[in-house]
């Protein structure tokens, strides 16, 4: 082969190597922007799907907000029924205390009077009976049938029985007014144990009748010294018919299977609400309230002061009592309040109040 032959081909070689050359280096720029595309669109996916993400967490978050403004929108409604309950409670007990109030007075302060009117008409017959013992026969007659000995001897009682009655109807009003609290300041000093004296009052029926053919609910007090304490009464006392309520719901209940499984018969416990007082270390008040019920277990225990929750029938409970009384203590008045409790051995409430 001639040398111009061999320069002329290897002039060709290095052409194709260099065009070759070339070609690798536009492939590899077309592959580097290739990469690049694909990492821009890669990243445009993530930043597109971290979008998706947040706005996901938005409207989950949105709607936890709603849901709870809903519930809190529920509860406060529910709240808000309640307290127009106890302020129509209120209102109707201040009302009805009095109108008794006047027409009690009214007996009470003539009583007196009417006995000692009595017993002056008597002395007047004895004084006749003296100075004339054989009556005319018709005097002697009305007075055989008026049966006059017994009615000097049961005149005292009988102006005795009225007395107490009186005096019973006048506590009875005064419980009213001191639990329907419409007369005095919202924020005061007050005697507890007159609030919890007042609340069993408005309660007496149903701790006469609950009991059935057991016996009616015994209700215990052992009250400590307390001092005058300084709290919203109203309120307080709104608690105290909460808690007692449902102590005589759970004493009620524990009858009620009693009689159903035939043991009305049988010696069983006695069905009791334990209402104990005392002021505890750091100037706190402690009001204990026991009844020897139903009682509960830990999961029911743990939900008690949860707005809504309640084991009773639908109709017979909003399940909002022992939450606005939880309200109350806590946040009201700085306080404590606690439930213990086992199944078929009772429940125990305990209310703690600082005193101010």
């Amino acid at each position: 082969m001639e040398p111009s032959d061999h320069e002329k081909k290897l002039k060709e070689l290095e052409k194709t190597v260099r065009t070759l050359k070339k070609k690798l280096e536009r492939s590899e720029a077309d592959r580097e922007q290739l990469e690049n595309a694909s990492e821009v669109r890669e990243n445009i996916l993530k930043n597109v799907i971290s979008e998706l993400e947040d706005s996901q967490i938005a409207l989950r978050n949105r709607g936890d907000e709603l849901e709870d403004a809903l519930k809190n929108l529920k509860t406060l409604q529910m709240k808000l029924v309640e307290s127009e309950k106890m302020s129509a409670l209120g209102i109707m007990v201040a009302g009805i205390a009095h109108e008794i109030n006047n027409p009690v007075n009214f007996i009470y302060g003539n009583l007196n009077y009417a006995q000692q009117y009595f017993q002056d008409l008597l002395k007047l017959i004895e004084l006749y009976q003296k100075k004339y013992p054989e009556p005319d026969l018709v005097i002697q007659k009305e007075i055989e049938n008026i049966d006059l000995v017994f009615l000097k001897k049961d005149l005292n009682k009988l102006f005795q029985s009225m007395t107490v009655g009186a005096e019973r109807i006048s506590e009875i009003v005064k419980s009213l007014r001191t639990f329907s609290r419409l007369d005095e300041a919202e924020f005061k000093s007050v005697d507890i144990h007159e609030g919890i004296d007042s609340t069993l009052v408005i309660l007496n029926n149903r701790l006469k009748q609950a009991g059935g053919n057991i016996a009616e609910i015994k209700v215990s007090k052992n009250y400590g010294k307390l001092p005058l304490i300084k709290c919203y009464a109203g309120q307080i006392n709104q608690v105290f018919m909460n808690i007692l309520a449902n102590a005589i719901d759970s004493l009620e209940e524990l009858i009620l299977k009693t009689n159903q499984t035939n043991l009305g018969q049988c010696m069983i416990q006695q069905p009791e609400i334990k209402i104990q007082t005392a002021v505890i270390a750091n100037n706190w008040m402690e009001i204990r309230i026991a009844d020897n019920g139903m009682g509960m277990d830990e999961k029911v225990r743990t939900k008690l002061f949860d707005p809504f929750f309640t084991t009773k029938q639908v109709g017979k409970g909003t399940g909002l009592g022992l939450a606005i009384s939880y309200q109350i203590i806590i946040e009201l008045h700085g306080g404590k309040l606690e439930c213990y409790s086992q199944p078929e051995k009772g429940a125990e409430f305990v209310i703690q109040i600082p005193m101010r």
